[in-house]
């Protein structure tokens, strides 16, 4: 299995796929068309030095992907409420002068990008407060019954997990998710068939594996995870230097758990695959298996940024080089 470098995440009917610097978007519209769209991608804090940190370019990686993934959610949604438009707003709009339409569109997209903003820094709070801060404070009020320290910290390891795995299976029960997740499967296959040396066809899209090991759900899964172990040995005497020193290691954990996650993306050892298996059965809960059509809109969103026909041939030309 070669590394490709390929990432991505579903939308609504369709995915975006990211390779270097560019990032596109596919999307299966109304009318049964693809659309395929193309972007730069510029990192949200542009300074290459701090990359290459290790700790640091995790939480770089975590904040591009939250800002990307808005940004693609947003533009997907897009094309359905262009759909929607009611006729008089159609009317309207063609009625307004060219200089009068630049400006609506101007105000619309500085009124997007403000809300892109929000969403993210939303999304930050949601996740820190359920994920870290609620197991905590319910593991708090066990607190009062308990003196051992430990079983504390252990019943608030246990809590984050659990409520992790818990707001897994309620989304994942949700019909319009469940389409997404088809999606999701749909990129993890095109992903797995390129990086197995397998062209990129329907068919072998849909015969390859929906669980890959870089997946945005094992990530989670080791942030709650580094989170659980870290803060049972993180301790602190009153109530508040605990909510901070929780909120001061979120960079931190998630640091740690990029360079796990990414570990395990680019090696194939005994250890990693273990590491690896429990943020794979997650992914039994955020994939489901793709259709055809589905397949399709994740091909040209790889192919819109990757060329996959030289990648192939340099894998063959290596494994050539190492059998001589």
């Amino acid at each position: 299995m070669a590394y490709s470098g390929i990432g991505g995440q579903a939308v609504i009917e369709g995915i975006m796929m990211r390779s270097g610097d560019e990032y596109s978007l596919g999307v299966r519209t109304g009318d049964g068309n693809i659309v395929v769209t193309k972007h730069p991608y510029k990192s949200v804090i542009d300074v290459p030095a701090l990359k290459k940190i290790p700790l640091v370019r995790g939480v770089i990686a975590f904040i591009d992907s939250l800002s990307i993934g808005i940004s693609t959610l947003m533009e997907s949604a897009s094309y359905f409420e262009e759909e929607e438009e009611s006729e008089e707003e159609k009317a309207r709009r063609a009625a307004l002068t060219e200089e009068q339409r630049k400006a609506e569109d101007a105000k619309a997209a500085k009124a997007e990008k403000a809300m892109m903003t929000g969403t993210l820094i939303f999304s930050v709070v949601i996740v820190v407060a359920l994920f870290m801060m609620l197991p905590y404070f319910i593991s708090a009020f066990i607190g009062r019954f308990i003196t051992a320290r430990w079983l504390i910290s252990l019943i608030e390891a246990v809590l984050r997990v659990g409520i992790f795995v818990i707001y897994l299976v309620l989304i994942s029960r949700m019909k319009d998710i469940q389409r997404t997740f088809m999606y999701h499967g749909a990129e993890h296959k095109c992903i797995n068939c390129i990086e197995h040396g397998m062209d990129l066809t329907v068919e072998n899209v849909m015969k390859s594996s929906r669980f890959h090991k870089r997946c945005g759900t094992s990530f989670l899964f080791f942030v709650v995870i580094v989170s659980a172990v870290l803060l049972m040995f993180v301790q602190a005497e009153s109530h508040i230097m605990r909510v901070v020193i929780r909120l001061l290691l979120v960079p931190v954990i998630a640091g740690i758990s990029f360079e796990i996650i990414r570990l395990a993306g680019q090696a194939d050892t005994g250890i990693m695959a273990a590491l690896s298996k429990p943020g794979l059965a997650m992914q039994k809960l955020t994939t489901r298996e793709p259709d055809e059509a589905q397949a399709e809109v994740a091909i040209a969103a790889v192919e819109a940024v990757f060329d996959w026909r030289a990648f192939l041939e340099k894998q063959r030309q290596e494994e050539e080089k190492d059998r001589r």
